[in-house]
């Protein structure tokens, strides 16, 4: 998970949630965070693959986000994460960390780069004001 400042400007991690229970105990539980920072929507990633398409993931994904808006009636955009893993392994591997320390931190840091991406896009598309929505996809 990562969190985004008031200005929504700058992603910061902020931990990992395991998977656990069904889907709507895990969205209750990403739901719980976000009231601690008093969040106003949700950022997913999409993990679609390569080429573009979407598979069982992403199909996941798609339905975790739908249960999100219901329960908490924000809204919720799916943003695409591809290489944001790969991306996470490349800013770790600069810090003087174990292969276990890095390992930890990988998904925490991964989350903050899907939203730091998608921040940047908004505020780009904000700046452009060309008002169609263009790269930002609500669940």
């Amino acid at each position: 998970m990562a969190i985004g400042d008031a200005d929504g400007s700058i992603a910061s991690p902020l931990g990992v949630l395991t998977r656990k229970g069904d889907v709507a105990s895990q969205v209750r539980e990403v739901i719980a965070e976000g009231e601690n920072f008093d969040v106003g929507a949700y950022v997913l990633g999409l993990p679609l693959n390569m080429d573009g398409t979407e598979g069982t993931q992403a199909k996941i994904t798609r339905s975790f986000g739908a249960e999100l808006i219901k329960i908490s009636g924000l809204k919720v955009f799916l943003w695409d994460e591809r290489l944001s893993s790969r991306g996470a392994d490349e800013y770790l591997s600069e810090a003087e960390l174990t292969y276990k320390k890095r390992k930890a931190r990988r998904d925490a840091v991964a989350a903050q780069i899907i939203l730091q991406t998608f921040l940047d896009a908004r505020k780009t598309q904000e700046r452009e004001e060309s008002g169609g929505g263009v790269g930002f996809e609500e669940s």
